[in-house]
């Protein structure tokens, strides 16, 4: 065969000895680029969103094969224990507190349905402390935020105002919360009504009812909180400010949103 090519013996091992595998050669390119989108979302996504930033980039490949690239170069994405309720029942008072969101966690447009919440963060040198969120169902943008050192009306407050900033809510918007006394303040319930936003609320020890902000708690706490040690509040104040407007607002995807970036809906992205 070598002398009807015309070819050295030593020539036609070497080249079967070094020839070069076209898919072994793919892989390496898409470690690569798996890589480099894992540490830009700062070791946080999974390959589900890999996956679908690739898509993107026009790379096509699946999953399953991500998932094996992930596990070959040993990174995963961040793990949260899975939420378990607590009960409330018997300790809050529901009477003529309707729920108007009905679990429809969908929006025509912006500014007509918002959820908000409270959520613990510890800081060594302090202890407990309290961000309260609000969230708009149309972007999945957290429009408004407020951190502070004490849980009360004045929080919730604080983090409406902020919300207002970002955009002008529409006259009887619903706004959702869980029945915490926070919430259900005579303060806070006299400024939505100022403010002329229905006020809706999820059954006493049902946190479904308000699952869009439950998600929102559970990603800061997976792919921020629980993943550092804040010594002081001003560190864990840059830290929130940083995970929200420059990650989650602006570059983080969302399925809920066809895996875009709650800032393209709201039309902030630069």
């Amino acid at each position: 065969m070598c002398k009807a090519l015309k070819i050295s013996r030593s020539e036609y091992y070497y080249h079967k000895n070094h020839r070069s595998n076209r898919y072994k050669e793919s892989n390496q390119k898409l470690d690569i680029e798996i890589l480099k989108i894992y540490k830009e979302s700062k070791r946080r996504y999974g390959a589900p969103k890999i996956r679908k930033i690739l898509e993107q980039q026009g790379i096509k490949v699946s999953q399953k094969r991500v998932s094996k690239r992930m596990k070959f170069l040993k990174i995963k994405s961040c793990i949260v224990k899975k939420y378990k309720p607590i009960s409330n029942k018997g300790r809050i008072d529901d009477s003529n507190k309707e729920n108007l969101l009905k679990q429809e966690f969908k929006a025509k447009e912006k500014r007509e349905k918002m959820v908000s919440d409270i959520t613990y963060i510890y800081v060594k040198n302090y202890g407990w402390t309290y961000l309260s969120t609000v969230e708009d169902l149309y972007s999945r943008a957290i429009i408004g935020y407020s951190y502070g050192k004490n849980m009360d009306a004045d929080l919730v407050i604080e983090a409406i105002k902020n919300a207002q900033i970002k955009g002008k809510f529409k006259e009887g918007a619903i706004f959702h919360s869980d029945l915490g006394s926070q919430y259900t303040s005579n303060k806070v319930e006299k400024y939505l009504k100022a403010l002329k936003l229905k006020h809706s609320y999820s059954k006493k020890g049902y946190p479904y009812d308000n699952a869009c902000m439950e998600s929102f708690n559970a990603i800061l706490k997976k792919e921020e909180v629980n993943l550092k040690e804040y010594e002081t509040f001003e560190e864990a104040r840059k830290a929130i400010f940083e995970f929200i407007e420059g990650w989650y607002n602006r570059k983080r995807i969302h399925s809920a949103i066809g895996y875009k970036i709650p800032y393209q809906l709201e039309g902030n992205v630069a």
